[in-house]
């Protein structure tokens, strides 16, 4: 099934220039190419454009041109949303204007803890370390469980995910729709005095079996500083099988000894909250509008 609305889209990049460079170097795919490779699957009819606003030297859309698309979408970031840099700080306030603009936000990662900062939420160094590769036994809150971003999906699952930093404190507006042991606040839905909804989780519905193994690779030498892998090679070794359950995905054995299954394996119940999102908060906006 796919999504014969031509939405109009703008793609958020939180990666400055130096640090795409860097996962260029390894292989992964852009952030923005995560989504674009969902987008023009299942909106074969939309338009996406990509905004690297994180490059100081691009220009920031302002006024009319904020409502020229349907909706936003965040990706991850290596930066750290509590530091005071013009390249986090422009993000931020970029955020802002969307919300006061109404339009509807997506993010992932990067997305939820700027959903949650702009509205007076707080973002913190997470004290359990590292969450990487899979988030283990996501579960669905009450308000997560009746909250249409989790429509098709099952109460508990896993996610791919890798980050540093946690909302440690939920602004005004929002609500807490998913939680693990390793990071309570994995999704979050926050809505704005002026109407504007952002939608995000921590975790990565966007990225794959094969798109981790890479990320793995980019971050191969923190995963070993932060004792997660003895050596490098044993990363490399990791990523490996990885990449082997990518390309035999049915594989009983390798299902069983990396702990991964259709949640993550299938499209169709990871990329739920994307298809979600578009349908029950944009799409629905969008006609309102009309």
């Amino acid at each position: 099934m796919t999504l014969e609305i031509p939405v109009h889209l703008c793609i958020i990049n939180g990666y400055p220039r130096a640090n795409r460079q860097v996962l260029a170097e390894a292989g992964v795919s852009q952030a923005d190419e995560l989504y674009l490779n969902f987008l023009r699957r299942y909106a074969p009819k939309g338009r996406f454009d990509v905004l690297y606003v994180a490059d100081l030297d691009v220009r920031l859309p302002a006024g009319t041109e904020l409502t020229s698309y349907d909706a936003y979408i965040w990706t991850g970031s290596n930066l750290t949303i509590y530091h005071d840099r013009p390249e986090v700080t422009r993000q931020i306030e970029l955020c802002r204007s969307i919300f006061e603009a109404g339009v509807p936000q997506y993010g992932s990662c990067w997305g939820v803890q700027m959903a949650a900062v702009v509205q007076g939420g707080e973002v913190r160094k997470n004290p359990n370390g590292r969450e990487w590769c899979i988030a283990r036994d996501i579960s669905l809150t009450e308000a997560g469980r009746s909250h249409p971003l989790y429509t098709g999906k099952p109460d508990r699952f896993n996610g791919f995910i890798m980050h540093l930093d946690e909302v440690s404190r939920v602004p005004e507006g929002g609500t807490v729709l998913a939680s693990n042991r390793h990071t309570p606040v994995q999704s979050l839905a926050v809505r704005h005095p002026s109407g504007g909804e952002f939608w995000a989780t921590q975790y990565h519905p966007e990225y794959n079996l094969y798109e981790m193994a890479r990320l793995l690779v980019a971050r191969k030498k923190p995963l070993t500083e932060e004792g997660f892998f003895k050596e490098e090679g044993d990363v490399e070794r990791y990523v490996e099988k990885l990449t082997a359950l990518w390309n035999h995905p049915d594989d009983p054995a390798l299902r069983s000894e990396l702990k991964i299954g259709s949640d993550i394996v299938g499209a169709e119940i990871r990329e739920a909250e994307l298809r979600n999102w578009l349908h029950y908060l944009v799409i629905p906006q969008m006609q309102q509008a009309a």
